[in-house]
């Protein structure tokens, strides 16, 4: 997961008072814990829809091939029975780009985003008071 992770809040000190009874720093963790809920229904979301494409992909891809070889030995071996052989074979795979596309490679994005989410709801949130600038924009230290 990497080093972990601080949030640090700027607030005038005249909204200290504000932010605790609002729970700021609970609230932005509660924040990151929801996002991280998101992006996990959203990976479980992600693979049910590839089992879907890949159950209409796969059997799609099987009359094709089916298909393919029953045009074959019907038209013979000339070149418009090798066009139809060959496109057939290319729709049956081609109806199987999306299913291969979402288990190969559309989950990374979204575990990237989740597995972010959820280092930043387990992150050290700090509010720090800011003081207010003087007459001369100088901001004394403590």
């Amino acid at each position: 997961m990497g080093e972990p992770i601080e949030i640090a809040v700027h607030l005038p000190r005249t909204q200290l008072g504000h932010a605790q009874e609002m729970e700021l720093e609970q609230s932005i963790l509660n924040y990151f814990q929801e996002r991280t809920r998101k992006y996990e229904r959203d990976l479980r979301e992600h693979f049910l829809n590839g089992w879907r494409y890949l159950a209409i992909g796969l059997p799609l891809l099987c009359i094709c091939l089916l298909s393919s070889q029953l045009a074959a030995s019907a038209l013979g071996h000339g070149a418009i029975a090798r066009v139809v052989e060959e496109s057939l074979i290319i729709v049956g795979w081609v109806a199987n780009w999306k299913p291969i596309e979402t288990f190969l490679y559309g989950w990374w994005p979204i575990l990237r985003t989740r597995n972010l989410f959820r280092q930043l709801s387990c992150a050290e949130v700090r509010i720090i008071a800011d003081h207010p600038p003087d007459a001369g924009g100088v901001v004394p230290t403590p």
